[in-house]
């Protein structure tokens, strides 16, 4: 009978400590700021207030990004060199809209063919010790998509 409340007690510790490290361990997440919103890849998916997905097949994408093999090829670079903890991080004082990347996207959600060939929505180039190709493509396509949403919100 100990046993079992030994038990009991420290399941819900464990489940608390996974919680936490998922927020705490990760540190600054790739994050850009435009316009005067802020948006970030969360940590935790479901937080996040769109979603977005990708695909191996360019017939199902509904936007498609090329990695550009220079920066001025590129409708959006990221380079950085920073050991700063604080690197990826935004500088904005507002509150980032946060961005997963999902892998059972919803009908409504961007899905993005990933390439460094062939026709493309946008190009982006990253050199960076934060961000990953897929997260900058994640960031470009969900400015663009919430800034569409803002525009079509505000007719």
């Amino acid at each position: 009978m100990l046993r079992f409340k030994v038990l009991a007690s420290v399941v819900p510790l464990a489940v608390a400590a996974v919680f936490a490290r998922a927020e705490i361990l990760p540190g600054p997440r790739p994050c850009i700021e435009v316009g005067s919103a802020a948006l970030q890849i969360a940590s935790i998916p479901w937080l996040a207030q769109l979603h977005v997905s990708f695909t191996d097949d360019p017939r199902i994408a509904t936007v498609r990004v090329r990695i550009a093999d220079s920066a001025e090829a590129a409708d959006f670079t990221v380079i950085d060199d920073v050991d700063d903890s604080e690197a990826g991080a935004c500088q904005s004082d507002a509150v980032p809209h946060l961005i997963a990347i999902s892998s059972d996207p919803s009908p409504s959600d961007p899905v993005i063919y990933l390439s460094h060939d062939g026709p493309s929505d946008y190009r982006i180039f990253v050199q960076s010790k934060t961000f990953s190709a897929r997260d900058a493509a994640a960031l470009i396509v969900s400015a663009r998509s919430n800034h569409r949403r803002l525009e079509t919100a505000s007719l």
